[in-house]
């Protein structure tokens, strides 16, 4: 818990900072919408990915704007944004930046830090699986502490500091599964699905004419930590709560029932709680909403919890998933 979840809650004040938050939060939609097609979805789970100070991780095949909607995000909030595509030989210095060896005219030799595309407030890691394990893992205390260790030195990363990763699925060629450890600093797991036909006709004429449609700045930096910090003060009612935690804990192992725990292989642990309870606050504040409800944990459990555990060898043979566990987990918890 940090310091400001302890700070006295002002429900008028509140009031007042979400009323003002509304109108802005709805023009970052709208302008995301300009440019993103049919993936209403998905930007509600990435922006309230952001809004709740976490980190996102998009799934889904090539060729479905994953790429296209982190930069647009991007532009729409405002942040120095920087992308890194991940390849088989990238090095963890190649993200975290390095020291060199410089010679002053003098002749005195001294380190200096050259800092690598890790310093921005929005690091688009563009197909994260497939860089080796180890390279993955140069992310990890970046994205929980906010900042990098080079040589026995801490560097600080800009605030805000966000990672939005896209990730090929797993049965491609070429990918490297993520390490448990970095699948658990992800906030969301967001799948990426294919457009309706609707959607896909009207991407067809809007990006293969003559002009195509730009995204434009509508909040800052600054305006951006405002939002985070208010979605931290927003109350959370004690049946949510209740909610919350039933859910999660009704997926471990040694807490499931029966018929439960004998598929999950492991489940998620207490980051996972954590994150809902943001991203729920998160999520109501983005539809206008002065509080969460048991709809917002509903519609928030797979992208939270399906990234953060696995099904037994004998649950996959019998055609067992992730989601099929969670789902069922929703129904009996809610």
């Amino acid at each position: 818990m940090s310091a400001i979840d302890t700070l006295p809650i002002d429900p008028q004040a509140i009031v007042r900072e979400a009323e003002s938050a509304a109108d802005r939060l709805a023009a970052v939609r709208a302008a995301i919408g300009e440019v993103i097609f049919g993936q209403e979805i998905v930007v509600e789970r990435a922006l309230t990915t952001v809004f709740a100070s976490g980190h996102g991780l998009l799934v889904g095949v090539p060729g479905l704007a994953k790429t296209k909607l982190v930069e647009t995000m991007g532009v729409v909030l405002g942040l120095a944004a920087r992308r890194i595509q991940f390849t088989p030989d990238l090095m963890p210095s190649d993200i975290l930046g390095a020291e060199v060896l410089e010679e002053a005219p003098d002749g005195r030799r001294s380190f200096r830090f050259i800092q690598g595309p890790i310093f921005a407030q929005l690091l688009m890691a563009d197909e994260i699986n497939r860089a080796s394990p180890r390279t993955q893992s140069a992310l990890l205390q970046a994205m929980q502490e906010h900042h990098v260790t080079i040589a026995g030195q801490p560097h600080d990363l800009p605030r805000p500091f966000h990672v939005l990763a896209t990730q090929n699925p797993l049965e491609q060629e070429g990918t490297y599964p993520l390490p448990e450890a970095q699948l658990d600093r992800f906030l969301m797991q967001i799948d990426v699905l294919y457009p309706d036909l609707d959607a896909e006709r009207r991407m067809l004429f809007e990006t293969t004419g003559a002009q195509q449609s730009e995204a434009r700045s509508v909040l800052n930096a600054e305006e951006l930590m405002a939002i985070q910090g208010l979605v931290r003060r927003m109350p959370v009612g004690e049946a949510v709560v209740e909610a919350i935690l039933r859910l999660v804990r009704s997926v471990r192992p040694g807490e499931a029932k029966p018929e439960m725990a004998a598929r999950i292989a492991w489940g998620p642990g207490p980051r996972a709680s954590q994150g809902l309870m943001l991203a729920v606050r998160a999520r109501a504040l983005l539809e206008g909403r002065l509080a969460p409800s048991l709809d917002d944990v509903e519609a928030l459990a797979v992208p939270i919890l399906q990234h953060r555990m696995a099904v037994t060898f004998a649950a996959r043979a019998d055609g067992v998933t992730v989601r099929d566990l969670i789902i069922r987990a929703v129904g009996a918890s809610l």
